[in-house]
């Protein structure tokens, strides 16, 4: 299931405010198979024109998948037309302001749970990642980008990653920590994990990666990168 957080996803789960659209949705969403509109206007004893209204702006908003079918099973000439079903779609939905990652840190101590690892492997394992981060600094930034470029590059990224990058007085604060809780409760392991992420982005965005120190501040990430 593609989990999804960004901003876009908050204007989406707008669309289950309505308390009839809302209840439409978790009717789909317990059903074995799609549901048509037939089907779904007489879950929620309302007409036919009203379950779709609500029906498509579920399918607007990506909550619901439309796809079409025959429900007699047969093809062919004098089959009729298909049937337009509803199916909730393969996305999860979670609005969190500020933004947090916490899956982002259960997959990298999962992975590292199946290498057999501890401390210092987490932190490997979180410095790859973070590649991942600084290939997409540099793809942003484009092949002739000199420092200061990749930096503004690497900023847009790690703001898409839920971090609030703010450039201030030669530094590249990171305003928002993508996992704060994690980080109140477990400081040593989170922010170790976190600088070696921010590390790796560095590194693939082709900055040093020691610009990335540990510095915790109260409200802030635990980490602050230098300007190149």
């Amino acid at each position: 299931m593609l989990e999804d957080t960004t901003p876009a996803a908050i204007e989406d789960l707008a669309a289950l405010a309505d308390p009839m659209r809302r209840r439409l949705y978790l009717h789909i969403a317990a059903q074995p198979d799609a549901v048509d509109r037939d089907q779904a206007a007489a879950a929620l004893s309302i007409g036919r024109p009203l379950a779709t209204h609500h029906l498509e702006r579920l399918v607007a908003a990506g909550l619901l998948v439309p796809e079409y079918r025959r429900r007699s099973g047969r093809t062919g000439p004098g089959a009729g037309r298909p049937a337009k079903l509803y199916r909730v779609a393969d996305r999860e939905l979670r609005a969190s302001l500020p933004a947090r990652r916490y899956e982002v840190a259960a997959d990298l101590f999962a992975s590292t749970l199946d290498m057999g690892g501890g401390l210092h492997t987490l932190e490997d394992v979180a410095h790859q990642r973070g590649t991942t981060l600084g290939a997409e600094a540099r793809s942003r930034a484009g092949k002739r980008a000199g420092a200061a470029r990749r930096m503004e590059a690497l900023a847009s990224v790690l703001a898409d990653a839920g971090y609030a990058p703010l450039r201030a007085e030669g530094e590249l604060r990171l305003v928002n920590c993508p996992f704060h809780e994690l980080a109140q409760r477990h400081r040593q392991v989170t922010c170790g994990m976190n600088l070696q992420l921010l590390r790796g982005a560095l590194d693939a965005a082709g900055l040093p990666e020691e610009l990335a120190r540990l510095d915790p501040q109260p409200g802030t990430c635990c980490v602050k990168i230098r300007e190149p």
